[in-house]
């Protein structure tokens, strides 16, 4: 056999790295940065295998919102799966710019994955983490599906697994060795920030691989996924139960409730709570304080609203079930709680619990195929989640919550090396509990006293859906937060939000267990509001 040229010697030293089979001397990893280019990027095609394939290397030009970079794409371990338009292996996008700032940012995914979503960072309202430099990376979860509420894949032991864990193992350690080849440098500091599955993933980070990040921004976590899709069954039983029947005697979800109605329960909780913490301006910041009953929304109660507002005894006790979570005969809690807010009002909670006229809720499609074909060992695809027992089928999903649920509150060697975490919740989330992660935020170690962590941050968003959206100040950049408490020592004791909801106003977002309390001034200035 003939020796290898230096070309080629180097390449198969480049893969190796790529791969995570050894690291960069520190020495070379020492060196100053090389800008990657047109012919660098390139190149990286020629990192292709039978078991790893290149499907993009292409280069961008700048434009108004990104800069010039490096687009890669790979599949590891492709595989077929037998099943119509679903794929498995590994796909990963790396967006490498000419001019990088030295970080990288691992973009969290979405819904059950089964998509390459673009490798940006967008942070909502600002500039992306490329337009700031910054190498991204995105994962598509391990398989390639439909859409990214496709659940097929939960019928394959591999792609469960990559979608709980190991597509972020592989794609952190990919994405650190690309970066190592093309820069000539490792990263100086490494990030993960995603939102609901993406923020799933970043407590995943921070819990399984507590020594690649230096930061860690988890937004609307479906961080216990198995029990989320327990606790829609849950409420999918409860509207069930109260719903009128058509014709055919089906019942018909969707008028369970009147828009009214739920409009009416949005303004009486407003009526009752927004004043809480000092100013009435559409929106609860002391959501903890609230006090409300949907019962006092009754037909014929003192104060209750009139006809086609008001609620009747069964509509009442549902939106007392629902809102207080799943839970079992004995009563013990198996989920969170919700608490009342604007968000039941919105078109998201009526399309997660109810549905449009004519069509089915979330609960009763993504969360029936999430429940029965990912959350349950074995899958169950005809299982009738109309029946699930919250006694006795529990059991059934504790395999998947074991490899998928981040769960974990020792978080001793991630916080021992100086990361930071910085977690978010917006308080009319449609799906995604707010008492469970903030039960999970009062569990979580090391502990130093009670309230802020100087390490670990919750950050509660009053009147936010999930991700975005809703009566909210929603836009803030949680981005530039992480980067200045993990690189500066500045802890971020409050956060500026604006919104689309509320054009020209601005609130700060404080860390739990503080609230935003109006102390005089412009009410429309965040500066007017104290975090206490």
């Amino acid at each position: 056999m003939s020796s290898l040229t230096a070309a080629q010697a180097s390449s198969i030293v480049a893969l190796a790295t790529t791969l995570g089979l050894f690291s960069l001397p520190d020495a070379m990893a020492a060196q100053p940065a090389t800008a990657v280019s047109p012919a660098s990027c390139a190149g990286l095609r020629e990192l292709a295998t039978p078991t790893y394939r290149v499907d993009a290397s292409d280069w961008v030009a700048a434009t108004e919102t990104a800069p010039a970079h490096c687009l890669f794409r790979a599949t590891i371990d492709p595989r077929a799966s037998g099943i119509e338009d679903l794929s498995y292996g590994t796909g990963i996008e790396l967006r490498l710019p000419a001019a990088w700032s030295g970080r990288l940012l691992f973009q969290g995914g979405g819904g059950l994955n089964g998509v390459m979503n673009p490798a940006f960072g967008n942070v909502n309202g600002f500039a992306s983490a490329l337009a700031r430099g910054y190498a991204v990376v995105s994962t598509d979860g391990g398989h390639r599906g439909r859409s990214a509420i496709d659940v097929r894949f939960g019928v394959d032991q591999q792609a469960r697994l990559d979608f709980a864990y190991q597509a972020v193992e592989r794609s952190t350690r990919e994405a650190k060795g690309l970066v190592t080849r093309v820069y000539g440098r490792k990263p100086d500091h490494t990030y993960f920030m995603g939102c609901s599955t993406g923020g799933r993933e970043a407590l995943l980070a921070a819990q399984r691989l507590p020594r690649e990040f230096d930061g860690v921004v988890a937004g609307n976590a479906s961080y216990n996924l198995t029990r989320i899709a327990l606790n829609q069954a849950f409420s999918l039983q409860a509207v069930t139960r109260i719903a009128p029947r058509d014709a055919n005697g089906k019942p018909d979800l969707s008028r369970a409730f009147s828009d009214a109605q739920l409009k009416g329960v949005a303004d009486a909780v407003l009526k009752r709570c927004d004043a809480l913490d000092g100013l009435a301006d559409g929106i609860i910041h002391d959501a903890r304080a609230c006090r409300f009953d949907p019962v006092e929304q009754v037909c014929g109660k003192r104060n209750a609203p009139g006809p086609g507002i008001c609620l009747s005894p069964a509509q009442a006790n549902t939106l007392r079930t629902v809102f207080g979570g799943a839970k079992n005969t004995r009563g013990e809690m198996l989920y969170g709680d919700f608490p009342f807010d604007t968000g039941i009002a919105s078109s998201a909670w009526r399309g997660m619990h109810l549905g449009a006229p004519g069509g089915a809720p979330a609960n009763a499609t993504l969360g029936r195929d999430t429940l029965r074909l990912f959350a349950m060992t074995p899958a169950a695809p005809d299982f009738d989640i109309n029946h699930f027992d919250f006694d006795r089928d529990i059991e059934r999903t504790r395999e998947t919550a074991a490899i998928n649920d981040a769960v974990a509150t020792m978080l001793d060697s991630f916080a021992g090396r100086g990361a930071k975490l910085i977690v978010y919740q917006g308080l009319s989330d449609q799906a995604i509990s707010p008492g469970s992660i903030t039960q999970w935020y009062e569990q979580v170690t090391p502990r130093k006293s009670e309230g802020p962590q100087d390490w670990a941050r919750l950050f509660p968003v009053p009147g936010m859906l999930h991700c975005s959206g809703g009566q909210a100040t929603d836009q803030f950049d949680m981005l530039s937060a992480i980067e200045a408490w993990v690189e500066k020592g500045v802890a971020p004791d409050r956060v500026v939000a604006t919104g689309k909801s509320f054009p020209g106003r601005s609130r700060p977002l404080c860390p739990y267990p503080k609230v935003a309390r109006y102390e005089g001034g412009n009410p429309e200035d965040e500066r007017s509001f104290a975090c206490r």
